[in-house]
């Protein structure tokens, strides 16, 4: 039965021995699995009815140790170098004695990596002692998990347990960006702006925009985050019996309400995206108005995910 605990050491020797555990990131909380056991990995996926062409991002306490896994170039060195530990995957291509599951990546040649920059994340991969697999934990294509009884309420008996670290401070996945040509592109916007990216980098990265049923990252489905309720975006206002979504100080009128940010603030409303969908869902709402949000920044990354919740689902 999954339960929710606050010692990792326990938590850690149930992944070792091929259980399911989530535990907290900046980001998101992640749904771990021993990289390396295929079995374990399969586990992930069925635990989420998450699509098995979607490849998995795998966490390891240190960038040393991604480097024994992938073949980084000149670019994907210097991104560890400036942003690891923290919100940022990197793609690069599979070393030759690379021990991560196939299944881990989707059957593909190259390998999704992250160093976390929450020290009780790396604390608990480190007591793992293995690369650890892990998507968001939730459901496969509903919200990401910011707390502990997010994943509870989600996933409930499918894993061993959770982890307890608290509120995610970001709130958003990483930005995974693809270190396979000879530019650097971002696959998925998140936590880590590309005007940092570029900043940190001294040079431009191209963007891969839109959606694919062919990913070669995590977070590309074009139907993905989302609620059971409908979702309509740039509502200016609440039409009868809709849930709003405010940014901003003015809330109009509506069935209920919730503010990612009265001030405007695109990091308070990263942090708060995932957290207010789960709520407005729990709460019933048939259809969720979602405020415009600047596409700048942060805002990049919150438009792609609402995007993606609003999508048409078979």
């Amino acid at each position: 039965m999954s339960h929710v605990t606050k010692d990792i050491a326990a938590a850690a020797a149930a992944l070792r021995d091929g259980a399911l555990v989530a535990f907290a990131t900046e980001t998101v909380y992640g749904l771990g699995a021993n990289a390396c056991d295929g079995q374990a990995v399969a586990r992930i996926y069925e635990a989420k009815g998450r699509p098995s062409f979607n490849p998995l991002i795998v966490h390891v306490p240190a960038a040393e140790d991604a480097f024994k896994l992938g073949r980084f170039n000149a670019d994907a060195m210097k991104l560890a170098e400036v942003f690891w530990p923290g919100p940022l995957t990197i793609v690069v291509e599979r070393a030759d004695d690379c021990p991560v599951s196939k299944l881990a990546s989707a059957g593909l040649s190259s390998l999704a990596i992250r160093v976390p920059g929450r020290e009780s994340a790396r604390e608990f991969l480190q007591l793992a002692g293995c690369p650890v697999a892990a998507p968001s934990a939730n459901i496969s294509g509903q919200i990401s998990p910011t707390m502990a009884q997010h994943v509870v309420t989600g996933l409930g008996e499918r894993i061993w347990g959770v982890v307890d670290g608290g509120t995610c401070e970001v709130g958003l996945e990483s930005t995974i960006v693809s270190c396979l040509g000879e530019t650097p592109v971002i696959l998925r916007p998140g936590g880590l702006s590309r005007e940092r990216i570029e900043e940190g980098l001294g040079k431009p990265v191209d963007f891969q925009t839109g959606s694919t049923n062919d990913p070669i990252s995590p977070g590309q489905l074009a139907s993905h985050y989302a609620p059971n309720a409908a979702v309509r975006l740039n509502a200016k206002d609440a039409r009868p019996g809709e849930a709003y979504l405010a940014f901003g100080k003015r809330e109009p009128e509506a069935h209920i309400v919730r503010n990612l940010s009265p001030t405007k603030n695109l990091n308070e409303a990263a942090a708060n995206l995932f957290a207010m969908l789960h709520t407005l869902d729990m709460l019933g709402a048939e259809t969720i108005a979602v405020a415009p949000i600047p596409d700048e920044g942060l805002g990049v990354a919150i438009n792609d995910r609402l995007e993606r919740a609003a999508a048409p689902r078979d």
